[in-house]
């Protein structure tokens, strides 16, 4: 496996994150990033860069809160 094919993997995988977090919050009525971050603990713009597939440990933990939340086990 090269390393663009392990990049363009890793970017699939952000989007499919991405976006089965945004549907789940179109499934609670609209629920915006800011009202997501308000009922994680943190930070609108760190819950932001979560979800977009910033790879920080940081990330990382509230991505682990936002689908425990959701219930999310799989994509």
């Amino acid at each position: 496996m090269t390393a663009t094919t392990i990049e363009e993997e890793q970017d699939a995988l952000k989007r499919k994150v991405k976006k089965r977090i945004k549907n789940e919050l179109m499934d609670r009525n609209d629920m915006t990033q800011g009202e997501l971050a308000e009922l994680i603990g943190e930070g609108v713009s760190q819950t932001n860069r979560a979800i977009n597939g910033e790879t920080s440990p940081k990330s990382k933990a509230i991505r682990k809160k936002i689908f425990t939340l959701f219930n999310i086990t799989d994509l």
